[in-house]
């Protein structure tokens, strides 16, 4: 077993899969309104090609938890049968989707073996869904959010972006409506993961703010749990059970203790979320490649991750790829 560790001691356990760069929302602080190039379909992994790398991570690298993303996953095809050969190799199987077409597929993909599901989903009022998706397509998320619950899928995790003037006065709201579903939530800072790379940090919700807007309504007390490699800073609402979590990427990073790896639909590692270099699997992998030459490739990708993002360094520049493409 060869760790996929750093030089800063840290180990990474929780590989991120996306498995497309396709998706059917037109977030607009993720992408334009007329969409993007997606992949070549010659260039993005075929399953049985997923899978052999998953393997290889899982049974070579020391990955514990999988978690698939996109684009949108559930516009894959293969996606179930993904799930159920990752599943079998004995690791906790994890998805984070928009959930539109959820409602068809949760019962299949809980079958298969998958564990948990997050949900995006920024605002319960239909016009600001339409607004921020460019989509009218709240009941759909609804309907299939009440699927995966039906499905046994659970913890059932909603995470929510913030953007000034448009829903930042719906985090009360939104918490209560998830409290009166049974729903766990987790609210994120804006990254500058957007295509259109118009992200500003002037314009950024904080975690400042979305606390204070919340204590509005809620009293908010630290959860009493160790955070660990958790991104969510974890908060009682009224004394408890129920909590919420905020994800500070931005104004409270959480570098030091990452343990996350990510493979793009078109098979190159990413250290990191923000990372401007990338490693090839793909290439090396159609050319030959065995196992042991493709672990050897991924430790020495993992080798080269800096200490944090940098985001508030002056030379901080955003990544090519936007987040449809990189994955969560």
């Amino acid at each position: 077993m060869l760790p996929l560790a750093d030089r800063f001691g840290r180990v990474a356990k929780d590989l991120r899969v996306s498995l497309t760069d396709r998706c059917n929302l037109r977030c607009s602080y993720c992408m334009p309104a007329e969409g993007l190039d997606w992949l070549p379909d010659e260039q993005t992994l075929t399953d049985d090609e997923i899978v052999r790398l998953i393997t290889i991570g899982v049974r070579r690298l020391g990955i514990a938890e999988v978690r698939f993303t996109g684009g949108e996953p559930l516009v894959r095809r293969g996606l179930v049968d993904i799930v159920r050969r990752t599943h079998e190799l004995g690791v906790e199987t994890s998805l984070t989707t928009n959930a539109l077409g959820l409602a068809r597929t949760a019962t299949a993909l809980r079958a298969a073996g998958l564990d948990r599901i997050n949900v995006s989903l920024d605002s319960v009022r239909p016009e600001t869904f339409h607004e921020i998706t460019r989509r009218d397509r709240l009941k759909d998320v609804v309907a299939g959010l009440a699927a995966a619950r039906e499905a046994g899928l659970a913890p059932l995790k909603i995470n929510a972006v913030l953007l000034r003037g448009v829903n930042d006065d719906q985090a009360p709201e939104l918490l209560r409506w998830t409290l009166d579903h049974g729903y766990d939530l987790r609210f994120i800072e804006q990254m500058p993961l957007d295509a259109q790379h118009g992200w500003s940090r002037a314009e950024m919700i904080t975690a400042d703010e979305i606390f204070e807007r919340l204590g509005a309504e809620f009293t908010l007390t630290p959860h009493g749990e160790a955070r660990g490699s958790d991104p969510a800073e974890l908060f009682d609402v009224d004394g408890g059970p129920a909590t919420v979590g905020i994800i500070a990427s931005v104004t409270r990073p959480f570098c030091g203790d990452c343990d996350r790896v990510r493979l793009t639909a078109d098979g190159q590692v990413r250290n990191c979320l923000f990372a401007r270099e990338e490693s090839d699997l793909r290439t090396a992998m159609r050319a030959g490649a065995s196992d042991d030459e493709l672990a050897d490739r991924w430790v020495t990708a993992m080798a080269g991750k800096r200490a944090g993002h940098g985001i508030d360094d002056e030379s901080f520049l955003q990544p090519d790829r936007p987040m449809s493409a990189i994955g969560g």
